[in-house]
């Protein structure tokens, strides 16, 4: 691991055109890949990122939160991962559009600053990375408590241990970063195929302690599909989204891809299988198994499936996959917060120091800051534990879905700007559009909507205006003391 940097810093003045600031580090780049990467060495492969894909759409929101939301929906919660899952796939359509226009390591930011304007460009990057810092805590702390299944260790230790450690992987190099994302998809993955085929031999031989009631009747015959109704569904939608959030990942990879042009439509042309097997097949099989009067939101309902199925081994299998889980979205947090404030310090928007990579083109002080702003985390959920997750989880929803709303609103500004003449067309454009886009704006302005009617998620309802009045202060601040840095982009 190296401390020594670099400073990669702008120039004074934005090169026209693209919202990145001239000098040493030029954030121009085509589709092809031949442009300059911003500095950052190219050390992700396609292995790589195909994982960070599959990777990106399983989290601890499947492995722990579906229980809540079968609880709440019973089976109709397969229906509103079949409705979410179709909305992230136009999200993904549309941020590959964008991203073979021009890839670079600052994705969503990058392209709400050249289309939609240099506020929303800033408003887009602060959000992503608090995003991740508090979703960081949230895993973090999550991941010491699931130690405590094999060992009694405080979790403060735990929790210390795990973010020096992904630390310094994410200080030695991006293909490090890489190789542990692939092998943390890995488990994920193995785990959840594994539960499909267990389940779906108990299912049609019988045999275990479930064959007896395990059937795809139980998907309809406890008081059918809707059991609490189509309101009890559309509350669930927050926890669904929820579970989706980090999927948009694969975009803020593109600045270290060593074949953009070739991995990144790919891995996205992969989410409608990923989504039908790992969301909609698993649910499937598992509440053919388990009745979903059986759940409790506590209960992971994998958990659930191998207890009934009466593998006394499953609960340990399962607590090592959510500790997985854990990990890799801490670890995430941790790759892309560094990038996204060196993106935002390359516009002028953050703090110059930031600018700075290490001899392996690493950002190592924005990294480092974001690392300790999650260690305050351990403490926040040692204060308050019995909410803190619920609040977290809230706020990181809203702040993730903000990162979407803008690739769908970019991505009409680019097909609009694209279709006149005035910029170069994407050889990976989103199908049914402009309309498909519209479509999942109102879709996830629906899910905004919705959160207001429940009481723990209403708090990031609260949150939010506080924070985009702090950053629009903050932008006017800005622009008031080095006005260039905002010039409207041509």
């Amino acid at each position: 691991m190296t401390s020594e940097v670099e400073d990669h810093g702008p120039a004074p003045d934005p090169t026209p055109g693209t919202g990145v600031a001239a000098g040493p580090v030029e954030a121009k780049e085509t589709a092809g890949g031949s442009g300059s990467s911003e500095g950052y060495q190219r050390g992700l492969g396609g292995r790589q990122i195909q994982m960070i894909a599959i990777g990106g759409a399983i989290g601890t929101g499947l492995f722990l939160g579906a229980g809540k939301s079968i609880h709440k929906a019973g089976p109709s919660i397969i229906l509103a991962y079949l409705v979410a899952g179709a909305v992230i796939y136009v999200i993904m359509r549309a941020l590959g559009e964008l991203l073979m226009y021009r890839p670079v390591s600052g994705s969503f930011s990058e392209y709400a600053r050249e289309l939609l304007g240099p506020y929303w460009g800033f408003v887009t990057g602060w959000t992503y990375w608090l995003f991740w810092v508090v979703t960081g805590i949230t895993e973090v702390t999550a991941a010491a408590t699931y130690v405590n299944y094999w060992w009694d260790i405080a979790p403060w230790i735990s929790a210390l241990v795990f973010t020096v450690a992904l630390y310094g992987i994410n200080l030695i190099s991006v293909k490090l970063f890489g190789e542990l994302e692939f092998w943390f998809s890995m488990v994920k993955v193995t785990a959840i195929i594994g539960m499909i085929l267990i389940g779906l031999g108990v299912i049609t031989l019988g045999f275990s302690q479930a064959g007896d009631t395990a059937s795809f009747a139980n998907l309809y015959q406890h008081d059918g599909i809707f059991p609490k109704g189509v309101g009890g569904t559309l509350m669930t939608l927050q926890i669904v989204m929820f579970s989706f959030l980090a999927v948009e990942l694969v975009g803020v990879t593109a600045g270290e891809a060593s074949d953009p042009a070739k991995a990144l439509p790919r891995a996205i042309k992969t989410v409608p299988w990923r989504i039908a097997l790992f969301y909609i097949g698993s649910l499937i099989v598992i509440l053919s198994v388990v009745s979903w009067t059986a759940f409790e939101p506590g209960t992971s309902p994998f958990v659930a499936a191998f207890q009934k199925i009466g593998l006394p081994a499953g609960a340990g299998i399962v607590n090592f996959v959510v500790l997985t889980a854990a990990l890799s979205s801490c670890n995430s947090g941790m790759y892309s917060t560094g990038r996204m404030l060196r993106d935002l310090a390359l516009n002028g928007q953050g703090p110059r120091v930031f600018t700075r990579l290490s001899r392996t083109g690493l950002p190592f002080l924005g990294t480092t800051v974001s690392a300790a702003l999650m260690m305050v985390g351990v403490w926040i959920n040692y204060e308050w534990p019995s909410k803190a997750f619920d609040y977290v989880v809230s706020f990181a929803t809203i702040s993730g879905m903000w990162a979407w709303i803008m690739i769908l609103f970019s991505q009409l500004r680019y097909r609009a700007k694209a279709d006149r003449g005035e910029l170069p067309r994407s050889e990976f454009r989103m199908p049914g559009a402009p309309w498909t886009g519209i479509a999942a704006l109102a879709f996830i302005f629906l899910v905004i909507g919705l959160m207001a009617f429940d009481k723990d998620a209403r708090v990031s309802l609260y949150a939010a205006p506080i924070w985009a009045a702090l950053l629009t202060g903050s932008y006017y601040v800005i622009k008031r003391r080095t006005p260039h840095v905002f010039e409207k982009q041509r």
